[in-house]
């Protein structure tokens, strides 16, 4: 594997990761405002889904981050 293409893994890679870290910190905010307030609100499990799906799409870059590396690195030579 050539340093540009090891370059561009990393690139993916740590962009797959802050998707999940924020898709789980807007999940994890919203259940810490519908669980910690006095007044409970019920939890709409809909607002839960939506606010993971940059968790979700995160975890499928993660998965395909190989092929997406090799077209980045094709893409800037």
């Amino acid at each position: 594997m050539e340093s540009s293409q090891r370059g561009a893994l990393s690139l993916v890679r740590l962009v797959a990761g802050c998707l999940i870290v924020v898709g789980l910190l807007d999940v994890g905010l919203y259940l810490t405002k519908c669980f910690a307030s006095h007044h409970r609100e019920p939890v709409n499990y809909l607002t839960v889904f939506l606010d993971f799906i940059p968790g979700l799409i995160g975890i499928v870059v993660l998965i395909k981050s190989k092929a997406i590396a090799e077209w980045l690195s094709d893409q800037l030579e």
